[in-house]
């Protein structure tokens, strides 16, 4: 029998999604991650197959629990779109499982808000990323 995990999988992957959100995946090594997250490599390895499979969890529940929910209530986005917009435009067009992620939440804002309003709605929060 294997020896129990030593951290909490839930907090790793909010933590994890919150590290690509400023920095993307490119910009991100398994160290950092490792690092950021406090695990062992093997744990990592062990527990989300590799980083991608990681970063897959991680931009899953950031559009499950911070996008969605958000959009739902007509709320404001405080948790930032930082993740969304840089799945779309760095992961999105090299891998298509996060392309149908993409599309799929692009959808849901275009029948929440109209398309041209997810087009403002989304150049706003990227133009703030560009200015910080």
């Amino acid at each position: 029998m294997g020896r129990p995990r030593a951290f909490d999988e839930a907090t790793a992957v909010a933590s994890a999604a919150a590290l690509f959100a400023s920095r993307a995946y490119d910009g991100i090594s398994v160290d950092d991650l490792v690092n950021h997250l406090g695990v062992h490599r093997n744990s990592l390895y062990q527990t989300f197959g590799s980083k991608r499979g990681l970063y897959l969890r991680a931009l899953r529940w950031h559009l499950d629990e911070q996008v969605r929910p958000a959009l739902r209530r007509n709320a404001t986005f405080d948790n930032g779109l930082d993740f969304l917009l840089l799945a779309a435009t760095e992961r999105a067009p090299a891998d298509p499982e996060v392309a149908t992620e993409i599309t799929r939440i692009l959808a849901e804002f275009d029948e929440a808000l109209t398309a041209p309003a997810t087009s403002a709605l989304l150049g706003d929060h990227l133009r703030a990323r560009l200015s910080r």
